[in-house]
């Protein structure tokens, strides 16, 4: 019984002045650990929202649009005009959404979805008439309203008035430059109105000289190049100017 209880008082002697020196051993190993195990890398910061321009060739399909003075359909120089857009916009580095390609109908609201989908940061719904000169640029006549996550479809564009009006601005200043008659107005759009990104309505008149007379149709294609490169000038100045949601 002596031997055993001496027994145990040396290796609880051995062991209290080991216990000292491995606490110290396995505090420098953690600290090593520690030194050596590679930092967790930074969450790279997210790449800035993409600058996406909708164009909307107003009618299509069944519905024919007005009659245009050459006989033509509004909905055949809309898909035109949108075409020779989307191909300078392209040429100028900028992404193009359209919501027709071809002589299809497509519902109001489904263009509307399209831009919404690729929240874009521009949209033109194009339109023809033989009524007044020069350029019509019309934003909606929605009030401005506070964005709100879960837009009423019908009023969503009220969050973006004030960016249209801006939009409209831009475009405004730029077909002035150009030498173009340009009139600004309100209405109620029923595809814009559902539209949550900066939008206005174009439409294209004849261009008219001091006596009323028409001096350019439609159906001119010099006069179709200027107002499309007019256009292509405001959406390229309106992305450098960083009109970002």
């Amino acid at each position: 019984m002596q031997a055993r209880l001496e027994s145990r008082s040396i290796v609880g002697a051995w062991c209290r002045g080991l216990c000292p020196w491995a606490f110290a051993i396995f505090a420098a190993a953690g600290q090593l650990c520690a030194a050596q195990a590679p930092t967790a890398p930074s969450a790279p910061a997210p790449p800035p929202p993409r600058f996406v321009v909708v164009l909307d060739a107003a009618h299509g399909g069944d519905d024919l649009g007005g009659r245009l003075s050459d006989g033509q359909p509004e909905k055949a120089f809309t898909l035109a005009l949108s075409v020779k857009l989307r191909s300078l916009l392209a040429a100028r580095g900028i992404p193009v959404v359209t919501t027709r390609e071809s002589d299809d109908t497509v519902e109001l609201d489904r263009r509307a979805a399209i831009a919404n989908r690729v929240n874009a940061q521009a949209c033109l719904s194009l339109h023809g008439s033989e009524s007044g000169s020069g350029i019509h640029l019309f934003v909606s006549s929605l009030a401005p309203a506070q964005p709100a996550r879960f837009a009423p479809w019908k009023t969503a564009q009220a969050a973006s008035v004030v960016r249209s009006l801006a939009l409209a601005g831009t475009l405004n200043s730029t077909l002035l430059q150009a030498g173009m008659n340009v009139t600004l107005g309100r209405t109620s759009l029923l595809a814009v109105d559902s539209m949550i990104c900066p939008a206005v309505a174009i439409e294209i008149a004849p261009e008219r000289g001091p006596d009323k007379k028409a001096t350019a149709e439609l159906d001119d294609p010099e006069y179709q190049a200027r107002v499309a490169e007019a256009l292509a000038a405001a959406l390229l100045a309106w992305r450098s100017e960083g009109r970002q949601p």
